[in-house]
């Protein structure tokens, strides 16, 4: 029986394990009979999604690039040497006809493995700027699947289709509606798990500092739940509804105005799906990527950006009051975060890899869910995958 599998590759953190399974849900919507198997670490959050998502994972004994200055980025090249041979192995075994990355330190060695072993391989790059691992891999990808314009200096532009992040369901275009007419400030804060306590801190007394209405729902990230509550109760704000972790993410961001988030790529995505104003606080991080994220969104007019130094008190009351002030503006960031999101990343990313893979020669003979742009073909047609031997 001919292979019908495709690895997906990486892992780590959510913005490299979500985006991955938003596209194998994709590809086995449009091809039912698909396998996609994942290969991860055992150090990242993928060994515990991946299975709940109903998927099979593979680890690969590989370490993280950055975090433990010179010798850990030699100890993690080691790790993605040895880990070649378990790689190639797998790669027997499975017989994937592509492989596709998100990239993190998980990816690297499965997908050079596959650019040895003649396996076509695909990339999704979320952030403005490359991380090292994507950096790694990218001249070995006959496809780079990007979602900001200032990433495509960094690929061949034969290989790019830029259509977005890829997002689990549910994140789609909804009205904004908020005239500032008696009408409070929906106010949504998504502190997230990593570097969530200095935004946490800095945002609760802000927001107590507003003088007009507000409601707010404030995400704190695990761990942080019990001293927000304190804070917003010292504060008295009542109006305030604190939560560790929103599941139904999507709703939360269509029922806010505002939403001050950190600029991680995924959320990004998930803001601009929708089409919300937002005010973008970059995490600080090694390659500061998050703030080339928050700078790009800002230039196409659907966020203001204050960097972590920037995002004081003061600074955050002075920003939200001024939009609080000017309506008008808060309608036409929403707008500019809709005509920059792209909700159906996942699928348009599903159609592609399948012409990729040689299962498909025509995208539009597939049944995407309803309203799914059928224009990937065209894309394909404007920018051709590589030869086999390129």
């Amino acid at each position: 029986m001919t292979s019908r599998t495709l690895f997906m590759a990486g892992g780590g953190t959510g913005g490299h394990v979500f985006p991955l399974v938003a596209v194998a849900r994709a590809l086995r919507d449009l091809l039912p009979e698909i396998e996609c198997i994942f290969v991860g670490t055992d150090r990242g959050i993928e060994g515990r999604v991946v299975p709940e998502a109903g998927f099979r994972l593979e680890l690969m004994a590989t370490l993280p690039f950055r975090g433990g200055g010179l010798r850990g980025a030699s100890m993690g090249m080691l790790s993605v040497a040895q880990s070649l041979p378990r790689s190639r192995a797998l790669l027997r075994l499975h017989k994937p006809l592509a492989v596709f990355s998100v990239g993190g330190y998980a990816a690297v060695p499965i997908a050079l493995a596959a650019r040895l072993s003649g396996i076509p391989v695909a990339l999704m790059e979320p952030n403005a700027t490359p991380g090292l691992a994507n950096r790694l891999v990218g001249p070995a990808a006959k496809r780079v699947y990007t979602a900001f314009e200032e990433t495509g200096r960094y690929f061949p532009a034969g290989v790019q289709l830029r259509c977005g992040v890829a997002l689990r369901s549910g994140f789609l275009p909804s009205p904004y509606d908020w005239t500032g007419q008696a009408q409070p400030l929906r106010v949504l804060v998504l502190g997230g798990s990593q570097g969530a306590r200095s935004l946490n801190l800095n945002v609760a007394p802000a927001l107590s500092q507003i003088k007009r209405p507000l409601t707010i729902v404030h995400q704190v990230g695990k761990g942080n739940l019990v001293a927000l509550l304190q804070r917003y109760a010292e504060l008295k704000r009542p109006c305030a509804s604190v939560i560790e972790f929103i599941n139904d993410m999507p709703r939360a961001i269509a029922a806010a105005d505002l939403v001050i988030s950190r600029a991680g790529a995924s959320a990004i995505a998930e803001i601009c799906a929708v089409g919300r104003p937002s005010i973008l606080v970059p995490l600080p991080a090694s390659g500061d990527h998050q703030l080339h994220n928050a700078r790009a969104i800002e230039r196409a007019g659907a966020a203001v950006c204050l960097t972590s130094a920037e995002a004081t008190v003061e600074a955050l009351v002075a920003k939200i009051n001024e939009l609080a002030q000017d309506p008008e503006r808060l309608g036409r960031m929403a707008q500019s975060a809709r005509a920059w999101g792209r909700p159906h990343a996942a699928e348009r990313v599903a159609q592609d890899l399948l012409v990729l893979a040689g299962l498909v020669k025509d995208p539009g003979s597939l049944s995407p869910e309803p309203g799914v742009p059928a224009a990937v073909a065209d894309v394909v047609v404007a920018t051709p995958l590589p030869g086999k031997d390129a």
